[in-house]
């Protein structure tokens, strides 16, 4: 039997997520589904935290370049997200953010971890008063 990799992943070997969290019945729509904007929500937080520390200072989110939910997150499900830093431009830091599920046994089966999500955002570095400044040199 073939396995889909994307549906039986491995979380990424080698690397710490930057943000874990567990979904509560407050983030799901009707269907018991854990909402897109809540995954948006959490995924912008992740994609901050490089960026914050690359840029050395507050930043704002300038555009989310991609977004694609690949699989469902369900309640219970320990959700984790890896964000690195792609590209620093003078004023901007792009931002590649992946989103792991960890399903814990259901119905006798056994835990699986998908990707779920996958995602590009676009930071500006800014100062005090919310103006676009230079991304110091590393």
């Amino acid at each position: 039997m073939k396995v889909n990799s994307e549906i039986h992943a491995s979380l990424p070997t080698g690397r710490d997520p930057i943000l874990r969290i567990v979904p509560m019945p407050t983030d799901t729509n009707y269907a018991g589904d854990v909402f897109g904007g809540w995954i948006m929500a959490q995924v912008d937080i992740a994609g901050s935290l490089p960026a914050i520390r690359r840029a050395r200072g507050r930043v704002a989110t300038v555009a989310v370049n991609s977004f694609v939910f690949k699989h469902p997150v369900f309640v219970g499900d320990l959700v984790s997200f890896y964000a690195e830093v792609i590209k620093v431009g003078r004023t901007s830091i792009t931002v590649a953010v992946e989103v792991y599920a960890q399903r814990g046994p259901r119905e006798g089966g056994a835990e699986v971890c998908s990707k779920v999500t996958e995602a590009v955002l676009t930071y500006v570095a800014v100062d005090e008063q919310r103006k676009p400044r230079v991304v110091p040199q590393e």
